[in-house]
């Protein structure tokens, strides 16, 4: 499915997972706008100087002007890919304000701020995917990681609403929400676990890409449990 001429941006498309997300993109045709918290990207970063990447830097997405400059900038938006985000452990009792405001900031605020700048500039309609994660799902799989578990399924309920305000527009909202995927920082955590149940950062791009590709044309709305081989465990 070519997607020549289309501008797609991806958030936190420097690490794993959005790196993946942009070069399916990439492989498509599509003119791909990733964003970098940092000024310079991380250094296992390796889409560097593809053609049709450009990737925006520093960019802070929790500041709503930042955002709105950011989408200014874009012609002819297709599509916007949510993938910046944060994650802490974190009981109930244990987890401070700070914190607990600190995973809003990181995961719903800037979901919020990009899907609403998004639906502004899609003026032909589009497609918008957030990240949610198996939690906002199923809450209690989220005991000991509070913040987090609240803050995304703040993305996944902001993902329906949206979805249901934009259809008219032909702008299609919705999310995936995955089990612990296979990166090396989560490997890294846990080295005991077993890495081939666990969703591959590639085969996760390939959801989004359906979700926001012009192919989709029934689905909108949804919360894609993407487990891959760890489902139902």
């Amino acid at each position: 499915m070519s997607l020549s001429g289309k501008h797609i941006v991806v958030t936190g498309g420097t690490g794993a997972l959005g790196m993946a997300v942009a070069r399916r993109f990439l492989e498509a045709g599509a003119e791909v706008h990733v964003t970098s918290f940092t000024a310079t990207p991380e250094a296992s970063f390796t889409l560097t100087g593809q053609p049709g990447l450009t990737v925006h830097s520093p960019v802070n997405l929790g500041d709503e002007a930042t955002v709105e400059a950011l989408y200014a900038a874009i012609p002819n938006l297709w599509a916007s890919i949510h993938v910046a985000g944060g994650f802490a452990m974190g009981s109930l009792t244990s987890t401070t304000l700070a914190q607990f405001d600190h995973m809003l900031s990181m995961n719903l605020r800037t979901a919020f701020l990009c899907t609403r700048e998004a639906a502004k500039r899609m003026t032909s309609g589009g497609r918008i995917v957030n990240v949610a994660a198996r939690p906002a799902i199923d809450p209690t799989a989220g005991a000991g990681m509070t913040a987090y578990t609240v803050s995304k399924a703040a993305v996944a309920a902001m993902t329906q609403v949206s979805a249901k305000e934009l259809h008219s527009q032909g702008i299609w909202v919705n999310a995936i929400a995955p089990s612990i995927i296979d990166t090396p920082m989560n490997r890294t955590a846990m080295p005991n676990a077993d890495y081939d149940t666990w969703p591959k950062t590639q085969e996760l791009a390939e959801a989004i890409f359906w979700l926001a590709s012009p192919g989709n044309t029934l689905s909108s709305g949804t919360i894609v449990p993407v487990y891959g081989k760890s489902w139902p465990g």
